[in-house]
């Protein structure tokens, strides 16, 4: 097994291929590594250059074959489940506080202004012309599930050199299984750490316990509900989900925990999406077949 750790995308990665120490599966750790930091220079909402600020800034852009299937995979999730998934965020997310890297986000302070009524906006792609046009007011964050799709998508460059796991802060993916049989992923809960085997596929966690701030005395989060622009109120703390793909479990995550415990169970057992679910009185509940 070899390895490869860096920061980029506000947090750790870690990059593992199940194969014998090489000069060729090195070099492959690294170029993954500056893949990573190339699509974080196009997708990172705080980065003005971004061609995500850009569109942002100018509503309508010619943009890359990147950006162009992550703004397409985010839509199509937004209809998938019921508008719980949203990339036109962006300006609820500010209007809460959340409008620098977190890093940067003062713990506490007034309200700036006031949050959409609701998200949803309309979202125009072109893909033979390779344009999107957003509508009046509207601005993507696709951060939401940018990681999952970065994980796979270096899944995918690294398997030729074996099997291998891409975690970005803890949301990651996998090309196949080791030779061991599973990938061997950890998870916190209140009831104590245990571990699945993962064999293929993703896993993401989505939550409103970790990203915290206060604006006029009034706590907030960065999980939005696009039905009311504001944090959501939902009864669950955090959501693990496995699923087929780091993107399907970036998204299930986050619309499980905006679905709330009863719903989300009852999801997660009818689509076969093994969840763990912590609940607002820190209860630990495994739904989708998990147990």
């Amino acid at each position: 097994m070899i390895s490869h750790r860096f920061e980029a995308l506000g947090t750790t990665c870690e990059l593992f291929v199940d194969c014998e120490e090489s000069a060729e599966a090195r070099l492959a750790l690294v170029a993954a590594n500056g893949e990573v930091l190339r699509l974080e220079t196009l997708l990172s909402r705080f980065r003005p250059g971004s061609e995500l600020s850009r569109l942002n800034r100018e509503g309508r852009l010619r943009v890359g074959p990147e950006l162009l299937e992550l703004v397409q995979l985010a839509l199509d999730a937004r209809e998938r489940t019921g508008g719980r998934f949203d990339p036109t965020v962006l300006a609820a997310l500010e209007a809460a506080g959340y409008d620098r890297t977190f890093e940067a986000v003062a713990a506490d302070g007034d309200a700036t202004h006031a949050p959409p009524e609701r998200c949803g906006g309309e979202v125009r792609i072109d893909a033979v012309a390779s344009t999107i046009e957003l509508g009046p007011g509207v601005q993507l964050d696709v951060g939401g599930i940018a990681k999952g799709w970065i994980a796979d998508r270096l899944c995918r460059r690294l398997d030729p050199h074996g099997p291998a796991l891409v975690s970005l802060g803890g949301d990651l993916a996998t090309s196949r299984p080791p030779a061991s049989g599973a990938w061997p992923v950890g998870i916190d809960a209140p009831s104590g750490r245990f571990t699945v085997a993962l064999e293929r596929g993703g896993l993401a966690t989505s939550g409103r316990d970790r990203r915290r701030w206060t604006r006029a005395g009034e706590e907030r989060h960065h999980a939005i509900d696009p039905s009311t622009g504001r944090p959501s109120a939902t009864d669950l703390l955090r959501v693990t989900a496995v699923a087929g793909s780091g993107v399907e479990a970036e998204i299930c995550a986050t619309a499980f925990l905006l679905a709330g415990e009863t719903s989300a169970h009852d999801q997660a057992d009818r689509l076969g999406i093994a969840c763990v679910l912590v609940t607002g009185d820190e209860r630990t509940v495994l739904a989708g077949g998990l147990a």
